[in-house]
């Protein structure tokens, strides 16, 4: 008899906790998404898992941040809709206005960039940990870009020189190509904006590049020391890249290591909260970063073990 009622307040147990645990994993919010590795975007360069943590550079923007980019695959803003413009506000474009990320629109010339050749061929390699549709819009700083100030909407042209619609995902990363405007020379700004057709998010990012005739067509190359402007055109012909991973084709601007295409979860969770944020919200319930879906599921298993124990005592009866 003992053992009739065990197996009945276990199997109770079972049937009481089974939608607890459910309502603990689905209310926690989807996994963090993704942002350009190759060319690689300031916030992935700066992450810890990025190359490019020991520049003068980084360490200026971690300073400033007041934590690591950890969650270097969040840097998004919901129910922009395409107002870009009217949201993101200038001098900010590169944290998207979050001030969790607030480090990356540092104003100066020696962020560690990517070399490109005038009139070449873009190989762009957006790392991401969650499947989405959407469009990405490729801009290139106007000639005669200040690298000196903080970015504005008056330093993009209005519109995109490349828009690619709903890539497919391969090997956790988004990989496509576009044709570069011939008439750019030195330092400019790579902006990408991903607007989400699955979701209410879009993604901003910013990656340095550095213009040079002596560059190969359709070929990148890392530079990862911060040097002067002038350093980096000059030496262009003769200078070495840092040794990296190639993806799909990009040359040799680095690639997101293994674990970024899913394994990722808790570096993110260690970023720290945005703080208020009045011109462009940080996204809301559903959408965050997947520290609450670590806890939710730290949460559960302690629910399941309460409950195995509570059975297994009075089984023993």
């Amino acid at each position: 008899m003992p053992r009739i009622n065990a197996h009945r307040t276990a199997a109770l147990t079972a049937a009481v906790l089974s939608p607890l645990l459910l309502n603990l994993w689905t209310a926690g919010p989807a996994l963090a998404h993704g942002a350009p590795t190759d060319p690689s975007s300031r916030v992935y360069g700066c992450s810890p898992e990025g190359t490019q943590t020991g520049s003068a550079a980084c360490k200026a923007a971690i300073a400033a941040n007041g934590a690591s980019f950890a969650a270097w695959d969040n840097l998004r803003v919901a129910n922009v809709n395409g107002r870009d413009r009217q949201t993101i506000p200038d001098g900010k474009l590169c944290s998207g206005g979050l001030a969790a990320y607030k480090g990356l629109d540092l104003a100066r010339a020696d962020w560690p960039s990517t070399r490109l050749a005038p009139g070449g061929t873009l190989k762009m390699t957006y790392t991401s940990t969650i499947a989405h549709t959407g469009t990405f819009r490729l801009y290139l700083t106007k000639p005669g870009y200040d690298p000196g100030k903080p970015l504005s909407w008056a330093d993009l042209p209005e519109r995109p020189f490349a828009e690619i619609k709903d890539p497919a995902l391969t090997n956790g990363a988004y990989h496509f190509s576009a044709k570069l405007p011939a008439d750019r020379t030195g330092r400019q700004m790579l902006y990408t904006i991903w607007q989400n057709s699955s979701t209410p998010d879009t993604y901003y990012s910013c990656s340095d590049v550095v213009f040079t005739q002596a560059a190969g067509a359709g070929k990148s190359e890392k530079t990862t020391t911060g040097t002067a402007e002038e350093k980096e055109t000059a030496g262009a012909a003769s200078a070495t890249p840092t040794p990296a991973a190639t993806g799909s084709g990009a040359g040799t601007a680095e690639s997101p290591s293994a674990s970024a295409t899913g394994g990722t979860g808790s570096a993110r969770a260690a970023a720290a909260t945005p703080e208020s944020t009045p011109v462009a919200e940080a996204t809301g319930a559903g959408s965050g970063p997947s520290a609450p879906m670590l806890a939710g599921g730290a949460a559960a298993v302690l629910v399941l073990t309460g409950g195995a124990a509570l059975a297994l005592r009075l089984r023993r009866r």
